[in-house]
C-alpha cells in the first residue's frame, strides 16, 4: 500500500525589493506629464454598421428587420453590392439582406444586383439543389424589372424547374405504381417554401403559399415545411394553426413531424406550448402519429427542467395507461436528464421504478448520477452510489474509478483518490490511460512528485 501524506503548500517568502521598500517623497515625484488630446476613433463605415447589424441578428427575422430599419440608411446600387459581398459565403443572411432592401422606399435593385444574389445562392451544387427554384423567381424579377411574380408567372416557373430536376420522384412512384393526389409542380413549390423556411422567412414562405393554393394543391410535405418553420420561429400559436389546417385538407402529420416541434418548443424554453402540442398528439392524432416512449421521455425531461415534477410522474403513468410500456432507453433518457437539471430525488424514483419494471440499472445508468455527484463534489454521495452499485451486482467501470478520483484530486484530498485507486486495483479493474493521467497531475499538483514520477515511470 503506498503510504499517504497530508498535501503541503511550499509557498515563497518574498522580502521586500528596493521597489517595494522606496516610497515616492514629494521632493522626488516627477510632475506629471499632459494627456495629449487624442483624435476620436473613426467611426465605423456604413457597409460595416449593415453587416454587422445583419450578422448579429442571425435568423431572427423580425429582430433583422429592426436593426436594419434602426440604421436609417439610405441605400445605393454600390452599398447594397458591397453588402452582399461581404456576406457572400453567409447566403441565407444574404438572402434576408437583398430581401429587406428590395422593400426600402427610394431604391430598386439593378439587374448586376440579382446577378449577385443569385450567384451567392448557386455557388456550388448544394446550394444549387437547396435554392434553384428562388434563383429562377429571383431571374425572372430581373428580366421582368418587377418586385413580385404573378402567379401564373410562378407556376410556369415551378412547372419548368420540376421538369428539368425532379423527374424521378415522379418515375419513382409510377414505377412503385403509387398514385400522386397532387400536381409535379407541387414538389418544386415546397423546394421554394423551404428554401424561404431556412432563411428565417417564413411569413414569406407563407404568402408565396396562399397566393398559389388555389391553383396548385400542397401536400403534407408543403404543411410540414411550413409547420417547422414556425417552430423554428418560436411562433407556437402559428405552427398550431398550420397544424390544424394539415389535418383539415385530410394530411396526417407523422410522428417524427410531432416530436421535432415538441424538441424545438422545448429547447426554446416553451415548455407549455410543448405540453399543448403532446396533448394535441394524443387526442387528435391518429395511430401512425400517436406518442411513442421516447416522445413521452422528450416531454418528461422537459417538464423536470422547469420543475414541474407532479407533472412528470403523471405522465409517466399516462405512458403506461396508454399502452406505451417504457423500456431501457425511456428509462436511461429519463435518468440521465433528470440528472443533467439536478432532479436527483426525482431520478432515484425513476430508478427504483426501472428496477421494478424488470430493467435492472447497468453502469451507464449508475455513471450518470455519479458524474452529478463528482461535479459538484458530494463525496459521501459519490461513495454511497458505490456501495449501492457493488450491492445491486454492477461492478465499476474504470470511468466510474476515473471520476471519482478526479474529484478527490480537485478537493485537495490525494488520500482518499489513492484509495480508490487501489481499490480499483484490489477490484481487478484495468487502468487505462486516462486513470494515469489523473493521478499523474493530481498527484504534481498536490506536490507529490516521488509517487507521480513513479507512475509515470510505470505507465
Amino acid at each position: 500500500m503506498l503510504p499517504t501524506r497530508a498535501c503541503v503548500s511550499h509557498s515563497p517568502c518574498s522580502s521586500p525589493t528596493t521597489l517595494q521598500s522606496t516610497r515616492a517623497t514629494p521632493s522626488t515625484r516627477l510632475p506629471p506629464h499632459p494627456i495629449p488630446n487624442l483624435p476620436p476613433p473613426p467611426p465605423t463605415s456604413l457597409p460595416n454598421r449593415i453587416y454587422d447589424a445583419v450578422i448579429k441578428t442571425g435568423t431572427e427575422s423580425n429582430a433583422g428587420k429592426a436593426a436594419l430599419d434602426a440604421l436609417g440608411a439610405e441605400l445605393t446600387t454600390p452599398l447594397v453590392a458591397d453588402v452582399l459581398h461581404r456576406l457572400r459565403y453567409e447566403e441565407k443572411l444574404a438572402f434576408r439582406f437583398f430581401a429587406w432592401a428590395s422593400q426600402q422606399d427610394g431604391y430598386n435593385h439593378e439587374p448586376t444586383t440579382y446577378n449577385d444574389i443569385i450567384d451567392i445562392l448557386s455557388g456550388t451544387r448544394y446550394k444549387s439543389r437547396q435554392f434553384g427554384v428562388l434563383c429562377n423567381v429571383l431571374d425572372h424579377m430581373k428580366r421582368h424589372g418587377s418586385r413580385s411574380v404573378p402567379v401564373e408567372d410562378l407556376l410556369e416557373i415551378l412547372r419548368a424547374y420540376t421538369e428539368k430536376h425532379l423527374t424521378h420522384m415522379r418515375k419513382l412512384a409510377k414505377k412503385r405504381r403509387v398514385r400522386m393526389r397532387t400536381p409535379p409542380e407541387t414538389d418544386a413549390l415546397n423546394v421554394l417554401l423551404d428554401a424561404f423556411c431556412k432563411c428565417g422567412m417564413v411569413k414569406e414562405a407563407e404568402a408565396v403559399f396562399g397566393r398559389v393554393k388555389r391553383k396548385l394543391l400542397g401536400n403534407a410535405e408543403t404543411y410540414s415545411t411550413l409547420f417547422f418553420g414556425w417552430c423554428r420561429a418560436r411562433d407556437p400559436k402559428k405552427a398550431m394553426k398550420v397544424l390544424e389546417e394539415m389535418i383539415q385538407m385530410k394530411h396526417t402529420p407523422e410522428s417524427f413531424t410531432y416530436v421535432a416541434a415538441i424538441i424545438s418548443f422545448c429547447s426554446a424554453g416553451l415548455v407549455s406550448e410543448a405540453r399543448e402540442l403532446f396533448e394535441f398528439m394524443r387526442t387528435e392524432g391518429l395511430t401512425i402519429s400517436s406518442p411513442t416512449a421516447k416522445t413521452y421521455s422528450i416531454m418528461i425531461v422537459a417538464l423536470a427542467k422547469a420543475d414541474r415534477m407532479e407533472e412528470c410522474f403523471e405522465l409517466l403513468s399516462d405512458m403506461r395507461s396508454c399502452g406505451c410500456m417504457p423500456d431501457v432507453t425511456t428509462y436511461k433518457d429519463l435518468i440521465e436528464g433528470m440528472c443533467l437539471v439536478g432532479k436527483l430525488d426525482a431520478a432515484y424514483r425513476v430508478l427504483d421504478e426501472m428496477g421494478r419494471a424488470g430493467f435492472p440499472p447497468d453502469i451507464v445508468t449508475y455513471n450518470c448520477f455519479l458524474n452529478v455527484f463528482c461535479s459538484h463534489r458530494k463525496a459521501d454521495d459519490a461513495l454511497e452510489l458505490c456501495e449501492r452499485m457493488i450491492e445491486a451486482h454492477c461492478e465499476p467501470s474504470v470511468h466510474t474509478y476515473n471520476m471519482m478520483m478526479m474529484m478527490f484530486f480537485e478537493m485537495g484530498e490525494a488520500h482518499r483518490a489513492l484509495d480508490i485507486c487501489l481499490e480499483m486495483d484490489k477490484r481487478r479493474c484495468q487502468r487505462a490511460i486516462d486513470t494515469y493521467e489523473i493521478m499523474i497531475y493530481g498527484l504534481f499538483d498536490c506536490g507529490e512528485t516521488e509517487y507521480a514520477t513513479a507512475l509515470l515511470d510505470e505507465m
